[in-house]
């Protein structure tokens, strides 16, 4: 008896020093990864890692790469300019190559909504990136959306709906035949997508300047300049705020912080919600739609 209680502490302590060498080993490295810079990007730094950095430097998963002085980010088989790295509210912006300025007939390379995003479908993800990030505000946490779409529709007729649909003429010329228009919204609805419309292309924007009855191509196209943010919070969760699977983190927008909160069996048993709460207000937390065309 006296002989398995000592392996038992011999085996606590094994594991204690294996972690506090394997906790100094990687603070070692990271005091060996300076912040690296390409182009207007000069603020890279854990967990992205541009592809010449040191191996043990940042995560490869968020690895972006430096092509003609600009830093890139590869994304559901397109390539994306990055635009800023927000470390305060943990966001990455990128920007369509095929949008370019000053022309506002560009238009965007790659067909991108929410559906590329798994967690769009609320499921638990390992991805990257996400589109939703999960805010604390003064009413609670719920889960806010970090962009809105920009749809492009192939019409064969003329829509009179014009505050809606912004006919893309004369910026944009298509070869297709029809009438084309553009419309911003957070989704569209099948019950808004008018007979004899069709989607010909969708992109996305975090400008919030847009106005889904109000904004002009013009507006549009600046939305698309300024690009769309991506989150990478649960990346920061998992390494400052989370010490078990039953804690819920969320990013502050009061304090700008993340914000740990422990979760509890609900009283039903079904769902862990935070401690305090019941399901509903869990629930009530996901945004709704229904029928929506991305």
């Amino acid at each position: 008896m006296v002989m398995w209680r000592e392996m038992l502490l011999l085996v606590i302590f094994l594991v204690f020093v294996v972690q506090q060498i394997c906790a100094t080993h990687e603070q070692e490295h990271s005091m060996d990864c300076p912040t690296s810079s390409c182009g207007k990007i000069t603020n890279i730094s854990r967990p992205f890692r541009l592809k010449r950095d040191p191996i043990h430097c940042g995560d490869s998963k968020y690895e972006l790469d430096c092509e003609n002085n600009v830093t890139v980010l590869y994304l559901f088989s397109g390539k994306y300019h990055v635009q800023a790295i927000n470390y305060n509210n943990f966001t990455i912006r990128v920007v369509d190559p095929g949008v370019e300025e000053p022309s506002c007939s560009s238009l965007p390379r790659y067909f991108l909504s929410e559906s590329n995003f798994s967690d769009g479908y609320f499921i638990d993800v390992v991805a990257p990136y996400l589109s939703y990030q999960y805010q604390s505000h003064q009413s609670g946490p719920e889960w806010n959306s970090l962009w809105k779409h920009i749809i492009y529709l192939n019409c064969s007729h003329p829509v009179s709906e014009k505050n809606k649909y912004v006919n893309t003429a004369p910026c944009v010329k298509w070869q297709s035949k029809g009438y084309m228009y553009a419309t911003a919204a957070d989704y569209l609805t099948a019950a808004e997508l008018k007979v004899g419309c069709g989607v010909k292309l969708v992109s996305l924007t975090s400008w919030w300047g847009l106005d889904a009855n109000e904004s002009s191509y013009t507006d549009m196209n600046r939305a698309l300049l300024y690009g769309f943010e991506m989150s990478w919070l649960h990346f920061a969760c998992d390494h400052q705020c989370r010490k078990s699977s039953d804690d819920e983190c969320s990013f502050n927008t009061s304090t700008l912080k993340l914000q740990c909160a422990p979760l509890c069996q609900d009283k039903f048993g079904i769902l862990l919600v935070r401690c305090g709460t019941g399901i509903w207000s869990q629930l009530l937390a996901y945004p709704q739609c229904k029928d929506c065309v991305s």
